[in-house]
This record gives structure tokens, C-alpha cells and sequence, in this order.
């Protein structure tokens, strides 16, 4: 398995592209109202929140807890609108969401994804694909 840090750099990436789609598919079609929104997703404070809403739920399995621990223990980068403890959770969901990709298991990206955003993501998505 790669390193903690390249897995939540490209979880980083497939989860802003799916809070992206989200919202532009939601009828949001201004960049600066697009931008606003997906603060209630991306920021690292939001990313905490998201989280704790998973675990709260019991949605994620022992493996995938075990993998954000992965992220969120490894040292690096600085937080820079966040505590330091806020960061690290974020990135290790973002770890996770990388895990998941390079494992293929979109699946369960869009599963999680779903998760976060509410039921109504999923009835937007399959109207994509």
C-alpha cells in the first residue's frame, strides 16, 4: 500500500470531485454560490463533522476505521484553518476515500459519499450515470 499522506492527496481529489458533481447536478450554477456550498463539505471542519456523523452511525467497518487511523496518525502537512486534531481527522477520511479508490472499491466511495451529503445525492448520481 502506498503512504498515508498519497492516499488522502488522491482522497482529497475524489472527494471534491464527488461534493463538485453534488452540487452542480443540486442547480447550483454560479461558481462563487458553488464555492460557498461546498464549505458545508470540503473544509476540514466539515470533513470532522462528516466523519463523526459516520461513526456515530456505525456506517464504517473495523478495516475502514482502521485505515483512517492510518491517515490520521501519520505526521504532515499544516493545518490551516483548523486545529491540528480537526486536520488530521479530515485527513484520514480523506486516506480512507484514497484507500477505497486505489482499491477500486468505488462502490463503497459512493456508498460513504452518499452517507455525507443524505439520500438525496444518490437519486442525483444514478440520473448521471
Amino acid at each position: 500500500m502506498k503512504n498515508a499522506l498519497v492516499m488522502a492527496y488522491i482522497g482529497d481529489a475524489i472527494y471534491e470531485v464527488y461534493i463538485r458533481r453534488f452540487l452542480i447536478d443540486s442547480g447550483i450554477s454560479k461558481v462563487n454560490d458553488l464555492q460557498t456550498a461546498s464549505l458545508k463539505y470540503v473544509s476540514a471542519v466539515s470533513q470532522r463533522k462528516h466523519f463523526e456523523r459516520l461513526m456515530d452511525a456505525s456506517f464504517l467497518t473495523e478495516e475502514e476505521i482502521d485505515i483512517f487511523k492510518w491517515g490520521r496518525n501519520t505526521h504532515g502537512g499544516k493545518a490551516k484553518n483548523a486545529d491540528i486534531v480537526t486536520y488530521r481527522i479530515a485527513t484520514g477520511l480523506e486516506t480512507l476515500i484514497g484507500s477505497l479508490y486505489y482499491s477500486n472499491n468505488i462502490k463503497r466511495i459512493e456508498e460513504i459519499m452518499n452517507f455525507i451529503v443524505g439520500e438525496w445525492y444518490e437519486s442525483i448520481w444514478k440520473k448521471c450515470v
